[in-house]
């Protein structure tokens, strides 16, 4: 069962939001190691449907690191991920060049208070939705907020990057 809360729980993610001034809410829940999805656990503890909660993936796009945030209910698209930042190739980032550049650790990356500012898409289908969850910084804890906000907070742009 999931746990809410309006307060800052200390991850680089919720001081960067609670700096901005920006309304958001954590959900905690127990994680399991043994989960098969981080992104999909999260979505099933918050009570949420998958295409509501985001995962923070990276990847390299013509040898820069760049974060993609796509569904857990779906998979992103390289090629997509690509032409979204004006680049030729794309392939999924070495995990530990993805924690050393964040901050966080695999699993637990959130596009939110990055160690490092990296250039960031968003799923189109974040638009319209009233609130999207994203990892708050750390497995087990999501954090809820506007797509709106999390595009201005990571200074991303939305473009069609999943599939399925």
């Amino acid at each position: 069962m999931a746990k809410k809360s309006r307060k800052s729980v200390g991850t680089p993610a919720t001081v960067a939001l609670t700096a901005a001034g920006v309304p958001f809410t954590t959900h905690s829940y127990e994680h399991d190691p043994a989960a098969p999805s981080y992104g999909e656990e999260a979505a099933e503890a918050l009570g949420v449907a998958p295409d509501q909660v985001f995962k923070t993936l990276l990847a390299e796009v013509d040898g820069t690191l760049t974060v993609a945030v796509v569904p857990v209910s779906g998979s992103l698209d390289l090629k997509a991920l690509a032409a979204a930042v004006g680049g030729k190739r794309a392939t999924m980032a070495d995990p530990a060049a993805a924690e050393r550049s964040t901050g966080y650790v695999r699993g637990g990356i959130s596009p939110l208070g990055q160690r490092k500012r990296l250039r960031t898409v968003v799923d189109a289908s974040a638009e319209g939705r009233p609130t999207v969850c994203v990892s708050a910084g750390r497995r087990g804890l999501e954090v809820e907020l506007s797509p709106e906000d999390l595009v201005a907070l990571t200074g991303a742009h939305l473009a069609p990057i999943a599939r399925g």
